[in-house]
């Protein structure tokens, strides 16, 4: 590296972190997740507003690369975190009302965006027609679960009925997510690619298998959880970064080894290290994430944005708004869940945020996506993010009911209450 590029580079880097910690702190006044702030002040930094011309100068071609590997490595952790905050024995928990809410909120924005696939295939041909279509189906049925986390946080939701089957419907719908976004990897990289992804059962096998060795690092001979440190810290980020490392090699994105790897870890009396792994690691990502906001914001550019692109627009909206809020709805009502509590939620299912941004970024590397509707989904995926705080409002003002607290939920008839109201917010960002 030149003294230049080193110059250029932390002068990037200083540009990023001040503009989304200031566009996430106003976005967080006005009652959103700092996540969108972050995103748009992506967008700003590309060419949308300004053109080529900052973009051209400030982070230049040779400066990109390295951008980019800062912003890899913030998604690699922030996937291990995803995986790390998944709890099992939630999972297991709620069968009945979160997995038709889970089904609701997958199959039907699924089916819907199959069809928005077919639609928009006329003005984006590709080579690869059902991958393509496939994927468009899946990139408007994800949910962000670390983002709905955060607003159920900052809503007072986290301890409601509602709260607490969201947060098990959003974990079912992402594992469902990264399996499809698996297979469609598999299927566009071809023939030699589909005997390197079959290695990614006997992996996530070895994983399993590994458990007890990595439970040693959090648990004492004894049964007694061990005090976190910084030792602990490294070995386990070690672990996520080969373990994205392998499935990369496999021909599968980083991000499903990451993901595997914090799925994987023990959970058996490991709350605790477990939290003050997210809360370490989140340090990080929180610095990284912005590089990552940035780097996708270089790719969109709407300044071509004509008739077609604004119709095509308001279909990937409509869709991926109607299809989510109507099959999460259906699901949960038909499990017995009250209006307010399905329509409750439903809007939180809404929420995309950074883990939108990740699935769209595969796309465009698989070249499913082209730049023009990379950029009309990443703006779909701003705007979803951005509704959840005001449906919820609107919801809330509707039922005119105080907030109801809830202990763990841990049976179905323990949903069937309306205890969905909202309280105060908190002070964390949200991806």
């Amino acid at each position: 590296m030149s003294s230049q590029q080193v110059t250029l580079l932390f002068v990037d880097v200083a540009l990023i972190l001040m503009l989304a910690r200031s566009l996430g702190a106003l976005a967080f006044r006005i009652g959103q997740p700092p996540v969108v702030g972050e995103i748009l002040g992506g967008i700003l930094l590309g060419p949308t507003l300004f053109g080529t011309f900052l973009s051209d100068h400030l982070f230049t071609a040779d400066v990109r690369p390295l951008l980019t590997a800062l912003a890899d490595i913030g998604v690699v952790l922030f996937m291990f975190v995803i995986g790390l905050e998944l709890e099992h024995r939630a999972l297991r928990g709620r069968t009945r009302v979160s997995a038709g809410a889970a089904l609701g909120s997958t199959l039907v924005p699924f089916g819907l965006g199959v069809g928005l696939g077919l639609y928009l295939l006329r003005a984006h041909d590709t080579d690869q027609r059902a991958a393509f279509v496939v994927f468009i189906g899946l990139a408007v049925s994800v949910t962000a679960f670390p983002v709905l986390a955060r607003i159920l946080a900052d809503r007072g939701l986290s301890r409601t009925a509602v709260g607490g089957l969201a947060l098990t419907a959003a974990a079912l719908v992402d594992v469902v997510a990264w399996t499809a976004l698996a297979a469609v990897q598999a299927v566009v990289g071809g023939a030699d690619d589909y005997w390197r992804a079959a290695l990614l059962l006997p992996f996530t096998g070895l994983l399993l298998l590994l458990r007890p060795l990595m439970r040693r690092l959090f648990v004492t001979p004894s049964g007694q959880p061990k005090q976190f440190t910084a030792n602990l810290l490294v070995i386990v980020l070690i672990g996520a970064l080969l373990s994205a490392a392998a499935t990369e090699a496999m021909g599968m994105h980083y991000i499903f080894g990451a993901f595997l790897f914090g799925a994987a870890l023990p959970r058996d009396r490991t709350s605790s290290l477990r939290n003050d792994l997210c809360e370490r690691t989140g340090q990080i990502t929180s610095l990284l994430l912005p590089v990552y906001f940035v780097v996708a914001g270089l790719k969109v550019d709407l300044r071509g944005l004509g008739a077609d692109g604004l119709v095509q627009l308001g279909a990937i909206v409509l869709v991926a708004v109607g299809g989510k809020f109507a099959g999460t709805y259906a699901g949960a009502r038909s499990q017995g869940l009250p209006a307010r509590g399905s329509a409750t939620l439903a809007a939180l299912m809404n929420t995309r945020g950074l883990t939108e941004l990740v699935i769209l970024g595969v796309g465009l590397q698989l070249g499913l996506l082209n730049a023009e509707l990379y950029s009309l989904m990443v703006l779909m995926a701003l705007v979803t993010t951005a509704m959840t705080g005001p449906l919820l409002s609107l919801i809330d003002r509707r039922g005119g009911a105080a907030p109801q607290r809830a202990g763990p939920v841990t049976h179905d008839n323990d949903v069937m209450g309306d205890g969905v109201g909202t309280g105060g917010r908190g002070d964390h960002a949200a991806r």
